[in-house]
């Protein structure tokens, strides 16, 4: 069920509650993207999906993502960004979860919001950054 919700309603979420519904978002997007691009054991997938999901990726996909958002897009990855979250993987740096919360909490704004084509496009972006990453595949 996906209700479609204004994005005043929308911006009343806080950052972490969007991002909390975009890391499931994300999730279901990397989980069916690798599917398609091979049928391979189930241990294999899940490695390939902790690559795409982990902290670190994600902040690398901030950083391009910044480059090709429009204005209100940007603002809604800085409140993300700029959320307090109260823990921080033992893998990761406070920067690159910030940056992963902020990819996760645009997603789930746009998820909110029924942008189901911008999800498409700004994933897009993602696993091409992954594929030029990982040239194995």
């Amino acid at each position: 069920m996906n209700k479609i919700i204004s994005e005043h309603d929308a911006n009343q979420y806080s950052p972490l509650s969007l991002a909390f519904l975009g890391d499931g978002v994300y999730d279901v997007l990397v989980r069916h993207y690798l599917l398609s691009i091979a049928n391979m054991p189930v241990a294999k997938l899940h490695s390939m999906k902790i690559k795409l999901a982990c902290c670190e990726f994600q902040s690398k996909a901030y950083d391009k993502l910044t480059e090709l958002l429009c204005e209100h897009e940007l603002s809604i990855l800085k409140r993300g960004r700029n959320a307090s979250g109260n823990t921080i993987p033992k893998h990761s740096s406070s920067a690159e979860y910030k940056k992963a919360t902020a990819v996760e909490c645009l997603f789930g704004y746009l998820y909110l919001t029924g942008n189901n084509d911008r999800i498409n496009e700004i994933f897009d972006l993602i696993c091409n950054l992954y594929i030029s990453e990982n040239q194995d595949l």
